[in-house]
């Protein structure tokens, strides 16, 4: 009897120490997410006291040696041109509650939905028919070596701004960190135009004077509110440039890294949620 108590009270030690790596886990690493529910209420026990491991939501590996920079799918997140967000967007549509052997989610969203990346047949209805969609684009581009950049934060990405960037030659992967990630605003519910985007002018002095084939961004996207589409005509228009958008850069050092973005392979479509990490 006595051994099994001590079994019981070992077993409730060991769980309450996972719970507080736990814990401490979420709250050194998901600092880019003070609000996001379940991850602040320092809570181990369900409504019944029994013990609840939580799992970690992590931002940061391995001692800062990767940065997931990909935003969370959350009801908050903001969408284009609504006052909405996101909303509720995922469901449990078999549920082992309900008699089912298992759980099973569905969910339906928007492909320019959070983080995201656009094929050229965004703006281009030929290329649409011509069958220029996700799965087509190279990931040779989407993978490799980038630098990440700090953008005046009083400006749109105008040709003044990309002159005074100094991008070197052979640099074909830049991230811009702009005054969005100051602002938030990824992390706000309503869609705020006053974000700040490649001007025309920008995106035509990138394509002309420089070597850059993906360009990341830290709002929905890559052009300026009202200068949408003939900045995105500018950058697809050969096909070349792949634009990967709503980028979470909080908190990551300015450098270079290797950049991972995966998008699903959807075939007909001109654009795709993304997963993308930067590895130091």
């Amino acid at each position: 009897m006595n051994k099994s108590l001590t079994k019981m009270k070992n077993l409730s030690l060991l769980v309450a120490i996972l719970c507080a790596i736990s814990l401490h886990s979420v709250a050194a690493t998901s600092s880019a997410y003070p609000t996001t529910p379940g991850l602040d209420s320092g809570d181990c026990t369900l409504a019944g006291g029994d013990s609840l491991l939580v799992p970690p939501r992590r931002e940061v590996y391995d001692d800062a040696g990767i940065y997931d920079i990909t935003h969370r799918y959350v009801p908050e997140m903001p969408v284009w041109n609504s006052k909405e967000g996101l909303g509720h967007f995922v469901w449990l549509a078999q549920s082992m509650k309900n008699g089912s052997w298992a759980n099973g989610s569905e969910m339906k969203l928007g492909v320019h939905t959070g983080t995201h990346v656009d094929a050229p047949s965004h703006f281009y209805d030929n290329y649409l028919d011509a069958g220029f969609d996700v799965d087509t684009l190279d990931l040779r581009v989407l993978n490799g070596l980038a630098l990440l950049i700090d953008v005046p934060r009083d400006t749109n990405i105008t040709a003044e701004v990309m002159k005074s960037l100094n991008i070197p030659k052979g640099i074909s992967r830049v991230l811009f960190r702009t005054l969005n990630t100051d602002r938030r605003l990824m992390f706000k519910k309503e869609f705020d135009s006053s974000y700040v985007g490649f001007k025309e002018d920008g995106a035509k002095w990138l394509v002309e004077n420089t070597d850059i084939k993906l360009v990341g961004v830290d709002y929905l996207s890559a052009a300026s509110y009202d200068h949408s589409v003939p900045s995105h005509l500018v950058f697809l228009k050969s096909r070349e440039i792949i634009l990967v958008e709503g980028l979470k850069l909080d908190d990551v050092p300015a450098g270079i890294y290797r950049v991972q973005c995966l998008p699903l392979r959807l075939v007909g479509s001109e654009a795709s949620p993304i997963r993308c990490i930067l590895i130091r």
